[in-house]
């Protein structure tokens, strides 16, 4: 019995809304499923939305948004994923990392302030697993000395910190609906907006269309569309956007049931006891949670290299997760050392992600706590 690493959502009624859009002629951006999406996730967090290509995409278009110039700085966690930092370096900004929490992955609150020059324009924070940064303290931070919080959410849609959507705090929130996310177009993205700046909000409808002024037109407000500003092509398809809404209309059954399995695997950490095992995913069961990853730190990087082996010899497959970019051809290319973040240097050798979609069967979920068990006293 083999058990992926992970098995996208699949809602019955993903094919029919697919063709009603081939069926329909209109295969482009902006059409009725963008609509559906927008409305229902608008409706769901209580912000501006703007659907996207893909996260990558949205970061890209919230530095355009605050206006980021050559050299100016934002800060973000160096154990993220590159399109953190490619957002801030394709538009001419500088990239400058810091530290994460040693046990929810998230950035550090406490080591921000003093990474503040008078040149940082930003700071991205990263919700790993679906885990909330400090986002009080970091906003505090942000207005202290005005500062723009873009939020990357990725990994963070319809997880809460005190009752707030991640993606929502911040001055803007990114999301991902990548193959590997809670819930999928395959690719695609969205972009929260949070304020009542109508030109802002319209500056981001002309860069998300290419620069034009398209949904003017669309909206019957002129007669021709025409080239506005600086943007790109960051508008999904409709057939993109019919599988999302598909998998939109079930998240919390989509959600209960990765909560589900992980809470088990915290069950079945927290019945293992041993001397090898450095942290282990704690969810948060104060918020709304969205499980996106459960994962397991070992104290050595051997003892990690032994768990995954063993769970690949009993057909599981688990795997590691970012390299810290500043440890990354490019991180060093920046001017980085490999010791500057001597935790996150180590982090991602150390970490083993587990098996987790909502499919996961019974017998399966037998399996994993039998070769976890096994894999734990053998390394």
């Amino acid at each position: 019995m083999k058990i992926p690493f992970n098995k996208p959502y699949h809602s019955d009624k993903a094919m029919d809304y697919i063709k009603k859009v081939i069926d329909s002629g209109n295969i482009g951006g902006d059409g009725y499923f963008t609509s559906k999406c927008k409305k229902l996730l608008e409706t769901r967090l209580g912000v501006k939305i703007l659907l996207t290509t893909s996260c990558t995409h949205s970061l890209e278009l919230a530095m355009k948004l605050i206006n980021i110039e050559k050299d100016q700085e934002v800060i973000m966690p160096s154990y993220t994923f590159p399109s953190t930092a490619n957002s801030v370096l394709f538009n001419g900004g500088k990239v400058v990392f810091t530290e994460v929490n040693h046990d929810d992955l998230c950035i550090d609150a406490s080591k921000i302030e003093e990474k503040i020059t008078h040149r940082t324009k930003a700071i991205i924070v990263v919700h790993y697993g679906g885990n909330p940064c400090d986002m009080d303290r970091i906003m505090g931070i942000a207005q202290k000395y005005g500062l723009y919080v873009i939020e990357d959410a990725a990994q963070g849609l319809y997880s809460t910190y005190k009752g707030r959507q991640l993606g929502t705090i911040g001055h803007f929130g990114c999301y991902s609906f990548h193959e590997t996310k809670n819930v999928s177009a395959g690719e695609g993205g969205a972009i929260t907006i949070n304020s009542d700046n109508k030109k802002l909000i319209r500056r981001a409808e002309y860069i998300r269309q290419k620069g034009t002024n398209r949904i003017d037109f669309n909206n019957k407000n002129v007669e021709l569309y025409q080239w506005v500003d600086i943007g790109s092509s960051y508008c999904p398809s409709e057939l993109l956007m019919a599988y999302l809404y598909s998998q939109l209309e079930n998240i919390d059954d989509i959600h209960s049931k990765r909560l589900k399995i992980f809470n088990r695997y915290l069950e079945i950490l927290d019945n293992i006891e041993s001397d090898k095992i450095q942290y282990y995913a704690k969810g948060n069961k104060s918020e709304d949670f969205n499980a996106h990853i459960f994962y397991i730190i070992f104290k050595k990087e051997a003892y990690a290299d032994g768990f995954i082996d063993i769970l690949k010899a009993n057909d599981i497959s688990a795997y590691r997760h970012f390299v810290p970019l500043h440890l990354s051809k490019m991180g060093l290319s920046l001017g980085y050392e490999e010791n500057d973040f001597c935790y996150e240097r180590d982090l991602y050798k150390k970490l083993i992600r587990l098996p987790i979609y909502p499919d996961m069967t019974e017998k399966q979920l037998v399996k994993m706590e039998r070769i976890i068990k096994k894999a734990v006293n053998n390394i």
